[in-house]
């Protein structure tokens, strides 16, 4: 799309856009050389001559590691409890952890999730070698189906534009499809447009729980969707522009597809809503009722949290479809502040009560798991 970034690479450029806005959430200390030798691109985290554990494995992409690929490296690390340890590089891949690679833990090795980046750039309508298309779950940069994985101080990054495939209608571009339980995300970047982030299940009765901490996600539609039972605290979420539409809406921050049966969608706490778009140009969320399983009930709470001005104010919520109204499925507030937060009518802001919100928590919605409580 038209972008005041042309300076910037087609692929430079979404990498780059998070940038200034999300650092005061996301920087992170520097690796430091050891006084007379070169820094390590493992930073504290060892290397292939001092292992932190014989389960570790080192990626690099200049060859100094075990593999030059993440997905080389997750080949390799069969069975459980594994770690990758990341150098700092844009990994230009598709990469699946698939259910049998339990307890694997990725950590970017600079501690700043800018200088490690997985990025590819299928959309659902990119067209497969063998025929077909990807479809939205194909289009994912990245795929996590394994319980218990871990991820920190990483960018995962979807860079297809639609600027650049005026005749493709499939511009769902997923940067990471997480279906695992127990899936945790410190300090990283989810990158994208359309779908930037899935945070689902594998299958429909799973009720797959997922955290994320200190995390930045941007896009412009449905960027954060999905049937998973996730907690994203202290998080920030930026709305892009749309040069490419006359009139709002530009895009919804969240398109939840909770399960009917499940009593915990997604829970935001102490976040932040910013944008670069017009004010009033989003909405903040719309239920997405899949025709796969159109029992589902979406259900997101957004508390304590600053909103924007590119928050729709008036009506922060729509519909995805007719048939299923916003206004039945699980859609509540509290204690917002900000522009966007501000009720002028209140049927449109659904709100907690003092008492209600004592059981929106993440240990709540988490249960016996507690990953806040994780160091690395």
């Amino acid at each position: 799309m038209p972008s005041p970034h042309r300076s910037l690479s087609r692929r430079g450029f979404l990498i780059a856009t998070a940038g200034a806005a999300a650092a005061p959430v996301l920087a992170g200390p520097p690796a430091h050389a050891t006084a007379g030798r070169p820094a390590s691109p493992f930073g504290r985290f060892g290397s292939p001559a001092a292992r932190l554990t014989p389960g570790t494995l080192y990626v690099d992409p200049h060859g100094r590691g075990d593999h030059s690929t993440v997905r080389a490296a997750v080949t390799a690390a069969t069975g459980t409890g594994r770690t990758l340890v990341l150098a700092p590089g844009t990994y230009r891949e598709t990469v699946a952890v698939d259910a049998t690679r339990t307890g694997m833990t990725w950590i970017g090795a600079s501690e700043n999730p800018r200088d490690v980046v997985i990025v590819y750039d299928n959309a659902a309508g990119t067209p497969k070698p063998g025929g077909g298309t990807y479809g939205t779950t194909g289009s994912a940069t990245t795929t996590v189906q394994a319980d218990g994985f871990t991820a920190r101080w990483i960018t995962f990054a979807n860079d297809w534009l639609r600027a650049d495939h005026p005749g493709v209608t499939g511009t769902q571009a997923v940067a990471l499809k997480a279906q695992g339980d127990r899936g945790a995300f410190f300090h990283c970047r989810f990158l994208g447009h359309q779908d930037t982030l899935y945070a689902d299940s594998m299958a429909l009765g799973t009720f797959a729980r997922q955290y994320y901490a200190h995390c930045y996600a941007e896009g412009d539609v449905d960027f954060v969707f999905g049937r998973a039972t996730a907690v994203f605290e202290h998080c920030h979420f930026r709305t892009l522009d749309r040069t490419d539409l006359a009139a709002a809406p530009y895009g919804f921050v969240f398109a939840p597809s909770t399960a009917g049966a499940n009593p915990h969608g997604y829970l935001v706490l102490h976040g932040r809503v910013s944008g670069e778009a017009p004010d009033a140009a989003y909405k903040l969320a719309r239920p997405w009722v899949p025709s796969s399983d159109p029992t589902a009930r979406p259900m997101l709470t957004v508390r304590e949290t600053w909103l924007g001005p590119g928050i729709d104010a008036v009506a922060p919520y729509t519909n995805m479809s007719a048939s299923y109204p916003w206004q039945n499925q699980r859609f509540a507030e509290y204690r917002n502040t900000g522009p966007g937060s501000t009720v002028t009518v209140p049927e449109n802001r659904p709100r907690l009560t003092a008492d209600e919100a004592e059981s929106a928590t993440r240990a709540t919605y988490l249960g016996d798991w507690r990953p806040w409580q994780e160091t690395c």
